[in-house]
């Protein structure tokens, strides 16, 4: 039977109430513009931790008899690090726990969201503050190529985090339980067969705990991969085919490299932005008045240096967002074409809504949206239907009345 991808499209989006739709155009829109008042926060946390005159205090005293490059990148980092997070505390709650709880995207207490604000913070005092330390040796040694050598040291960093993310840092997060046998497991482990996904590690991890968003994720590098899914995926009701919807668009992650491609191209970004950062730093020095910082080998120019990133990151933000829209396409795709779930996927992906308003206007997609829209992603899964036969008869849809 022939179907009509734009109907079908409607027809899916009208399971949305009103007021669920406009709860996720408020929220989204909302989040357009924390990016740039985060930008500002960066800026004003950098001025003032300048003002102080703190990293610069403590490289004058390291280096008081002997110069310590070493030490002094070391401590004056760790500083700013300690630093940044007390400053920017405040913020961090507003957006990432006050506003969550307003929007009923999370249950979780203020109490568990701070322990594990302050367990994410030593975890990156401790990778940072290395990561500090070799970046500015390589501004002290490598001179005016540092940018570049500085992108690389960036890519070491990132790949070894791929890495060791999944099993050293994210289980200090989240239990991590195998899936039991069942439908699930089985449905799982069919499709990672016919993906060449590893199907050893297929676990369900508590993500309630922190968030009501749907999700999942397969980790991991070189056959190293774990398939994990939220249990919110459950409590929400996923049935079989949301789940293979699901599960085949991670996997098209997995097998298609998309870290690895993100990577690649974050450290041409990396390294646009550290030239810039290099080029800036006498001009944003002035403007924050860090008249004790010396030249860009100065750790105790830390601040300048994150001010500028901050501008930087604001005005990528369209880059940024087109390459990871274009891999989730990519990853939406693979899904459709292993799994061949579109009605799953679709049901998945209006789950998704609440947090990611369904129907923005072209501009906003293409500036904001790191995943295309829910009403674009379901217009291409309606549109492979039509052309491919699912494996599977569609699960019902539940169309909501405007009230």
């Amino acid at each position: 039977m022939s179907i009509d991808p734009a109907a079908e499209t409607a027809r899916w989006l009208a399971t949305l109430s009103p007021e669920d739709t406009a709860r996720a155009i408020s929220y989204t829109q909302g989040g357009h513009w924390l990016l740039l008042w985060g930008a500002i926060v960066s800026i004003a946390v950098a001025w003032i931790i300048i003002r102080t005159g703190v990293l610069s205090g403590i490289r004058d005293r390291l280096e008081r008899r002997r110069k310590r490059p070493k030490l002094v990148s070391l401590l004056t980092g760790v500083t700013w690090l300690l630093m940044t997070f007390v400053l920017t505390l405040p913020w961090s709650i507003y957006e990432s726990w006050w506003r969550e709880k307003q929007y009923g995207l999370t249950s979780q207490p203020l109490t568990g969201w701070l322990t594990e604000a302050l367990m994410g913070t030593a975890i990156s005092v401790v990778f940072m503050g290395l990561l500090i330390v070799a970046l500015y040796f390589i501004i002290r040694h490598a001179r005016r190529l540092w940018w570049a050598w500085g992108a690389g040291l960036t890519a070491v960093a990132v790949v070894f985090m791929l890495l060791v993310s999944p099993i050293l840092i994210e289980p200090l997060f989240n239990t991590y339980t195998p899936a039991p046998d069942g439908p699930v497991r089985d449905a799982v482990v069919e499709l990672a067969h016919a993906t060449g996904t590893p199907d050893d590690k297929i676990y369900i991890f508590d993500g309630s705990k922190q968030s009501d968003r749907y999700t999942a994720n397969v980790s991991g590098l070189f056959g190293s991969a774990r398939v994990a899914m939220s249990d919110v995926m459950f409590k929400k009701g996923a049935d079989i085919a949301e789940v293979r919807g699901v599960v085949g668009h991670e996997m098209g992650h997995y097998v298609h490299m998309h870290s690895l491609w993100i990577t690649g191209i974050f450290i041409l970004l990396a390294a646009a932005g550290f030239f810039l950062i290099d080029r800036l730093f006498p001009l944003a020095k002035r403007l924050l008045g860090a008249d004790r910082v010396g030249k860009i080998s100065d750790p105790a120019g830390l601040p300048v240096l994150a001010a500028i990133g901050a501008v930087l990151g604001l005005l990528a933000t369209p880059v940024m967002s087109t390459l990871i829209r274009t891999i989730e396409a990519d990853a939406d795709h693979f899904s459709m074409v292993h799994a061949n779930e579109p009605d799953g996927l679709a049901k998945a992906l209006i789950k998704t809504a609440e947090y990611r308003a369904p129907s923005p206007s072209a501009i906003e997609e293409f500036i904001f949206y790191d995943h295309p829209s829910v009403g674009n992603r379901v217009r291409r899964a309606m549109e492979w239907k039509a052309a491919h036969p699912p494996s599977r008869p569609a699960p019902p849809v539940a169309v909501r009345p405007a009230s």
